[in-house]
């Protein structure tokens, strides 16, 4: 393939502008992933390889080329395994959707597939007890708008199980606060909806907070959670949560020691995930509620509960300091009977 050869830069386009939005339906945030991997690439050729943008060619796209990438973003980016794996899961899926679209490009991904990810170690799920979470949710002062909101969301975030942006995507729309069966409307991975009902304590939190940051008439499409800059209202930011949710957790820290160092939002979908599955929830009703794709994702929870784990042994437990003696103990007679003997 020469550097005449418009197809790598023509695939890359559709890749990132039509295929990915329009034929797999993902979200905003799942293609910038794709478009930063490709982005890294790129900056790779050029930096360790010396390979101009308008040089690139499928070529490039070989094993040692993108083992060389992956070392590349471990001693140069510090990025961990995880990390490396995503990119190559990227570049995977670049190459796939490229021999799609032309036959004579199907060697490309079979280059490209000879790499291996690597085995990343399971991390044990962290995860809140019930003092920890009350003390932490009462942190923000609800007196104060700052404060008002804050709640609201902490709230909102571990009733629903939702991922961050799950929750900042909201709009009014979503939120059914005033139906028999309060409920609010999920999009996830995959532009996948689904409904998560809401507790009565939780639609008090949220009622009170639309009366004070949505007093109507309001437009069904406004952001539940926002921020105002300069005049512009946009969505809160995961930055913004994750900043304020930092300073709470170190408050909290100072009544609960167990609160853990590092508090981050998805740590609340783990805590809800863990409650349900101790109050005794099949794993997969769990799964439809946290929106997994397989049940074999929900199965972390189960592995997790260490108390429910010695509950279940305790009880196939047998002590045998405490073991019964067989009936037959000192009686040669009923044994010789029971043996066939007598």
């Amino acid at each position: 393939m020469t550097s005449s050869d418009d197809r790598f830069f023509r695939l890359i386009r559709d890749f990132l502008l039509v295929h990915l939005p329009k034929h797999r339906c993902c979200s905003p945030h799942t293609v910038k992933a794709y478009r930063d991997t490709l982005q890294l690439f790129r900056r790779f050729l050029q930096e360790e390889k010396h390979v101009p943008f308008p040089r690139v060619t499928f070529d490039h796209l070989d094993y040692h080329t993108i083992s060389e990438f992956l070392e590349w973003l471990r001693t140069t980016r510090n990025c961990s395994v995880t990390t490396r794996n995503q990119r190559l899961a990227a570049l995977k899926a670049f190459a796939k959707y490229v021999a799609q679209e032309d036959v004579a490009l199907m060697a490309v991904y079979t280059e490209v597939s000879k790499v291996r990810a690597q085995r990343v170690a399971q991390a044990p799920v962290s995860y809140l007890s019930e003092s920890a979470l009350s003390t932490l949710l009462a942190q923000p002062d609800p007196a104060t708008p700052r404060g008002l909101r804050d709640q609201c969301l902490l709230v909102l975030l571990y009733d629903t199980g939702a991922r961050i942006q799950e929750l900042l995507d909201l709009r009014l729309r979503d939120v059914h606060w005033q139906e028999s069966v309060p409920c609010v409307y999920l999009t996830g991975k995959g532009q996948k909806t689904r409904v998560v009902p809401l507790l009565p304590p939780t639609v008090q939190h949220v009622t009170r907070y639309l009366e004070r940051f949505h007093p109507a008439p309001v437009a069904p499409d406004t952001w539940l959670f926002y921020t105002v800059i300069k005049g512009r209202t946009g969505p809160l930011s995961p930055d913004t949560v994750a900043r304020f949710l930092r300073q709470y957790a170190l408050h909290a820290r100072e009544r609960c020691p167990e609160i853990p160092l590092r508090v981050h939002p998805h740590l609340f979908r783990h805590t809800r995930a863990m409650h349900l599955y101790q109050a005794g929830m099949p794993l997969s009703y769990i799964k439809d509620f946290l929106g997994h794709a397989s049940v074999s994702t929900t199965d972390i929870y189960a592995a997790a509960d260490v108390n429910m784990l010695r509950a279940a042994l305790e009880k196939t437990y047998a002590d045998p300091a405490r073991r019964e003696a067989p009936i037959w103990t000192d009686n040669e007679e009923l044994l010789l009977q029971l043996t066939g003997l007598g």
